[in-house]
């Protein structure tokens, strides 16, 4: 059983101002919340249509669901998880960051490529969508558990502070295919509307874009997940880790 109050502040939750201020944020989908629970994310309630999934689970059927779900179609299963506390991530080679890129589902499959690449951290401007959205958790896919996702108000003095060249992908830029990446860097992904931030722009050492080989009319542009995909590729090409490095 949810009670009434527990069904208000679930749903409040789909708001970032109520998830800061609860300190809480919901995650749906099977693969998510198992995820979630075996990275032992502390878990504050817990939902299940099915039976014996989870000693913490409360049984419910597919119309309370239906009222607690964040999205259109509600899952299986429910958790609303605490939001852990900031964590400090080791230096690495390679540094990914975000600038102002608002779309949830872009931030949750960027999430699962740094994930997938071994990238302990993604750098976020105080402009991109809160990770914690529920379209972000769950297009991560369980990812958010392994990735940190860390918000600067200014990212330009954060990357600054770095000390390594900054990179940014841009359509204007050189072919990815025709450029050396170093071994130690910055790579900035803007969003597909409005691109990398002006302060940004002025700190790159070079621009570099993902060619479109089709001649005449073709796609305006690459969805910012799938560039940052071809770019992570092109950057752990060849190498098994960049881990421990020299």
């Amino acid at each position: 059983m949810v009670s009434k109050s527990q069904q208000k502040q679930i749903l409040q939750l789909k708001q970032k101002k109520y998830r800061q201020k609860f300190g809480l944020f919901v995650a749906e989908g099977t693969k998510v919340v198992e995820e979630l629970l075996a990275s032992n994310w502390k878990c504050s309630s817990l939902f299940s249509q099915k039976d014996h999934f989870h000693p913490q689970a409360v049984p419910v059927d597919l119309k309370t669901m239906k009222q607690i779900t964040h999205f259109k179609t509600p899952s299986p299963f429910l958790g609303v998880f605490e939001i852990p506390e900031s964590t400090i991530v080791p230096p690495s080679p390679i540094t990914l960051a975000v600038d102002g890129v608002g779309d949830p589902g872009n931030l949750g499959t960027i999430l699962r490529l740094c994930d997938w690449f071994g990238v302990d951290e993604l750098i976020c401007s105080a402009e991109t969508v809160d990770c914690f959205n529920p379209k972000v958790v769950q297009a991560s896919m369980g990812s958010i558990a392994r990735v940190s996702c860390r918000y600067e108000t200014s990212l330009a003095s954060c990357l600054t502070a770095l000390e390594k060249p900054i990179f940014g992908a841009d359509g204007a830029g050189k072919s990815l295919y025709q450029t050396q990446l170093p071994k130690a860097a910055t790579y900035v992904f803007g969003s597909e509307s409005h691109g990398l931030s002006e302060a940004v722009n002025e700190l790159l050492v070079a621009k570099i874009a993902i060619p479109n080989l089709r001649s005449g009319q073709g796609a305006e542009s690459l969805n910012v997940a799938t560039a940052t995909a071809i770019f992570l590729s092109e950057i752990f090409r060849g190498v098994q880790s960049f881990k421990g490095d020299d």
